[in-house]
């Protein structure tokens, strides 16, 4: 999966758990509420596992239910919300190239996406 070159500035992280709302499938930022905030190393690790995602095939509709949203030294970055289950991630963000801002299939049984998915519910 595309990751946006501005990862490599990411110094804090918070985990969303998104709140849906049925009348914007596609917000300016996500809502819901933060569970965990990880420093850089952390993030790095998440990171690596969304660049490794396998494509996969999208679902019909995109309804989010976890996303990072990256912060850089002067505020943020990017954001990701995580579909399961449709199979997708949406990236935008100040930091993303307009090119690269959309919705892109992963593979969510792929032992990256599931080790994120832990990582994003703070299981152990």
């Amino acid at each position: 999966m595309l990751l946006p070159r501005a990862h490599e500035q990411t110094e804090l992280v918070e985990v969303v758990r998104i709140t849906p709302d049925a009348n914007d499938p596609l917000p300016k930022t996500m809502a819901g509420e933060e569970t965990a905030l990880w420093e850089a190393p952390e993030a790095q690790s998440a990171f690596a596992l969304i660049a490794a995602l396998p494509a996969g095939r999208p679902g019909q509709t995109f309804l989010p239910g976890w996303g990072l949203r990256a912060h850089g030294p002067k505020g943020v970055l990017f954001e990701i919300a995580f579909s399961y289950d449709c199979h997708a991630a949406r990236v935008w963000g100040p930091s993303v190239p307009h090119k690269q801002e959309g919705v892109y299939p992963f593979d969510p049984a792929s032992p990256q996406a599931v080790e994120l998915l832990r990582m994003l519910r703070g299981d152990s």
